[in-house]
């Protein structure tokens, strides 16, 4: 049987209206080493490891494939009341690959902690649960806080 590990340490930054402003991502996947930076700019041009990516122009969030961290960016900038939805086109950092493409998103808050989060024109939706700061602390299937002692 083949295991194919993975070590991923990622920042990413944002501006004061909750923009993506850059985002970098190194570590390894098996033995390859994986070094990226991502930036973009007030155009909303994007730039993987200095080149540029048409596909994702325009796009205000950083979506990395690997992490829920990045739906904090679109949740805390939406500021969405119980009920309200908004679409977000997002530059996604898919894994294992390590591309930048589009990805359509919507988010629905469904309650105070709640937010339907659904991609790909609906073939994925999930629950993330939240906590006060905006921080997903419950992605289910893929992720769970844990609260050390």
């Amino acid at each position: 049987m083949t295991t194919n590990r993975a070590r991923l340490d990622y920042a990413l930054v944002g501006d004061a209206r909750w923009h993506t402003a850059s985002g970098r991502v190194v570590g390894w996947v098996g033995r390859d080493t994986v070094d990226i930076e991502l930036t973009v700019d007030a155009a909303g041009q994007w730039r993987l490891n200095g080149t540029v990516c048409p596909a994702v122009a325009g796009c205000i969030d950083l979506d990395l494939n690997f992490s829920p961290s990045t739906n904090l960016l679109p949740i805390r900038r939406l500021e969405l009341a119980v009920g309200q939805e908004a679409p977000v086109r997002a530059a996604w950092l898919r894994f294992p690959g390590l591309t930048l493409e589009p990805l359509e998103q919507r988010y629905r808050r469904l309650d105070v902690q709640t937010y339907r989060y659904e991609s790909a024109g609906g073939r994925f939706v999930a629950d993330l649960q939240v906590d006060s700061a905006g921080f997903v602390i419950d992605y289910p299937g893929a992720w769970t806080v844990e609260v050390g002692a």
